[in-house]
């Protein structure tokens, strides 16, 4: 243990002691919050998703298909269950949920485009649909965005943190040196791993906090489960990053390798925008990365006041990710 913890101390040191990076892990998710808040504070919208009940097969007769399906600025999204469409609409991923075998269709009482969409659906051969409304508070971008922000930062921070500390450590033959001395291996790679979650948790605690004295966002579920679903995905990526640092001794082909994997991740989690209405095999991709799970549970959390039963497949695809990560980064791990 004094082993372990002597690395451990170093590397917070030397985290710390880095000003430039310290400074821009902890300002750069406050200047992206801030600046999504102004640029989205607009209820500004052009594209209105409608989903579509595929009952029977329905959407695929022509006797019930309307006009108001092929309206200019309406993305319609199809469903299998009703229950999973209305869902959505309750927490505004939907604008409005329309059945066509029996002409129903439901909107959001507090969403202004269900308004807009009603009186569009009543004009282009939908007068005689039963109207139903679902109840669900308004989200701002800045209250969507948010966990995706949080959950970026981490990854980040953790891939390049761990992954590219290490290989420079190799490369500059540091390894070498504590190869040499009485650590073993899995006493400096989990020193490592626990000094990169610890200041990734107080980063991120700082991020969230100080968040809510800039920004007024939204907080439905609880902090305590928001900071367990980090915790796990900071480990899923701690442990991810260990794998491109086993080997590797090149801090360019770390950085490439790093970028590799964060830019996919950035495109395809959710961070930015929705996935909703995108290709199917784009949203199957997406179930692979570790940072769509972190996103998906965090602003469930967050926006949706979900639980940990709510969460808990995001939690355990984390949870397995993490063992087979760690399996393989101490597997192939070399010290130079």
């Amino acid at each position: 243990m004094k082993r372990f913890f002597a690395v451990l101390r170093a590397r917070n040191l030397e985290f710390i002691r880095d000003r430039s990076a310290l400074a821009w892990t902890i300002f750069m998710p406050f200047f992206l919050i801030i600046g999504f808040a102004v640029i989205f504070s607009g209820d500004d919208k052009t594209v209105y998703k409608v989903g579509l009940i595929n009952d029977n097969n329905s959407l695929n007769d022509n006797n019930n298909r309307i006009e108001f399906i092929d309206t200019k600025y309406v993305q319609p999204i199809e469903f299998n269950e009703k229950d999973v469409a209305l869902n959505k609409l309750k927490h505004h991923k939907l604008d409005m949920v329309l059945s066509l075998s029996d002409s129903n269709y439901w909107i959001n009482s507090s969403a202004p485009s269900g308004y807009l969409l009603e009186r569009i659906l009543w004009g282009t051969g939908g007068k005689s649909f039963n109207r139903g409304l679902v109840e669900g508070e308004e989200i701002d971008y800045v209250d969507w965005v948010l966990p995706g922000i949080l959950s970026f930062n981490i990854m980040f921070g953790c891939l390049f943190g761990v992954g590219y500390v290490i290989v420079r450590y190799r490369k500059s033959g540091f390894l070498k040196r504590l190869k040499a001395t009485p650590l073993k291996a899995v006493e400096f790679l989990l020193a490592q791993m626990a000094s990169r979650l610890l200041l990734m948790m107080a980063i991120t605690l700082i991020v969230l906090f100080g968040s809510a004295i800039l920004v007024d966002y939204t907080m439905n579920g609880s902090y305590l489960l928001l900071l367990l679903v980090f915790l796990i995905g900071s480990i899923c990526m701690i442990s991810m990053g260990l794998i491109v640092a086993a080997r590797i001794t090149s801090e360019e082909l770390a950085g490439g390798l790093l970028n590799l994997a964060t830019w996919p991740m950035m495109i395809l989690s959710g961070v930015w925008f929705s996935l909703e209405g995108t290709h199917p095999l784009m949203q199957q991709a997406a179930q692979i990365l570790p940072l769509t799970h972190i996103v998906d549970a965090s602003r469930a959390v967050m926006t949706e006041g979900a639980g940990i039963t709510d969460i808990s497949v995001n939690l355990l695809v984390l949870v397995i990710m993490s063992l087979v990560f760690l399996f393989i980064g101490a597997k192939i791990f070399r010290w130079d």
